[in-house]
Order: structure tokens, then C-alpha cells, then sequence
């Protein structure tokens, strides 16, 4: 227990460190009090430019990426490897601290992004055949919408039901990518109500069926 405590509170902390915090204190700017608020890739983008919102995506999704590719065998000392700790827990156990950081960032005022990109390198470095169903829906839907935050939810569900037919028998890794579309989906609850209110923010340059303007 001392390892998958010690190693889920260190998968926390490094979530924590919110790439579009770090560099926009570098840059002297606030991101989450600009476009949407939201300390993501997203409106890194839109407010910053496409260098500083790659950067932000790189960051974030390379520590979701460490969490659950690095994090479980790494030996801390004095601590070593729980024989009874099956590494398939500890490493989903990781994966879902540091989407956590990112979202409640302790160094940030527990206000930090909505952990779109981090999901993405978690489940990545998890399972790397789910990614091309992610990120073909993700697409498809922004086409089609112009909704980001649509896409990004949906996108959620698509790694959920690739799990399934995929690893049908792998009960845990179809559990967890069900949990990580639910918190998704809590996460872009601001999203949902703007889209129903008829406000939400459309990516012009992919959405296929935007208004023509004359």
C-alpha cells in the first residue's frame, strides 16, 4: 500500500503542473483570466498563439504519458515493489492521479485545466491502439459541429467503446476509460450548458458546415 500511495500522490503532483500555467508565468500572463478561462491547449491557442499552445499540448500530454508509462516500475528508495500490488492497478491508479492534478492543481489554486491532453497521453501510453479511434472521432465531430468541447467528450466514449471490442475481456482498462469519459464530460459541464444556451465557441477553420458569409 505504501508504493500505490506514494506513487498515486507523485502522479498527482506532477498532473499538477499545469503547462499553460508554467509558461504563461514565464510569458507574465494568466491564461484562465483570458478567452474561455480554461488553462488547456485549447485556449492556450486561441489566446497565445500556435508555438505557446503546442508547447501546452507537448507538456501536458508528456506527463500523462510519464504517469502511466514510467511512474509504476520506477523503484523509490526504501520503498521497492509490492509483490501484492498487481502493476495493471497501480498503473491505472497513476493514470487517473494525474488527470486529477491537472484538473485540481495544489501549485494553482486547485483551478487548473479540463485534462482533455493528459487523458490522451495516459491512455496512450495505456493502450496506444485506443488513440486512433479517439482522435478520429474527436476530428469527425469537430468537422461536422465545431464543437471542441463536443468533440473532446465524445472522444471520451470512443476510447470507452474501442476498450470494449478491443479488450472485451479486460474489464479494468473498459472501467477506466468509462471513468476518464465520465470526469470528461464533468469537466466540460461548462461547455454543455453554452452549447445549449447557443454560445459556444465554433473552430471555423475545420468545421466543414459553417454559416457562409457573403
Amino acid at each position: 500500500m505504501l508504493e500505490l500511495g506514494l506513487k498515486t500522490l507523485i502522479a498527482y503532483l506532477l498532473g499538477a503542473l499545469v503547462g499553460s500555467l508554467i509558461l504563461g508565468r514565464l510569458r507574465g500572463v494568466d491564461i484562465r483570466a483570458m478567452g474561455s478561462g480554461n488553462a488547456g491547449a485549447t485556449n492556450a491557442l486561441r489566446t497565445q498563439g500556435r508555438a505557446f499552445g503546442l508547447t501546452v499540448l507537448i507538456v501536458d500530454v508528456a506527463k500523462g504519458v510519464l504517469a502511466a508509462a514510467w511512474l509504476p516500475g520506477l523503484s523509490l528508495p526504501g520503498v521497492g515493489h509490492d509483490p501484492g500490488l498487481p502493476r495493471e492497478w497501480l498503473t491505472l491508479a497513476c493514470g487517473f492521479a494525474v488527470v486529477i492534478g491537472h484538473v485540481y492543481p495544489v501549485w494553482f489554486g486547485f483551478r487548473g485545466g479540463k485534462g482533455a491532453a493528459t487523458i490522451l497521453g495516459v491512455i496512450g501510453a495505456i493502450d496506444p491502439h485506443l488513440l486512433a479511434p479517439m482522435v478520429l472521432c474527436w476530428f469527425l465531430v469537430v468537422v461536422v459541429t465545431g464543437y471542441v468541447g463536443l468533440a473532446t467528450m465524445l472522444a471520451g466514449v470512443a476510447a470507452t467503446v474501442a476498450a470494449y471490442f478491443i479488450e472485451p475481456r479486460n474489464a479494468s482498462l473498459v472501467g477506466f476509460c468509462a471513468a476518464l469519459a465520465a470526469f470528461i464530460v464533468f469537466t466540460h459541464r461548462g461547455n454543455i450548458a453554452r452549447m445549449r444556451a447557443g454560445t459556444e465557441n465554433h473552430v471555423r477553420r475545420l468545421w466543414l458546415f459553417r454559416p457562409r458569409t457573403v
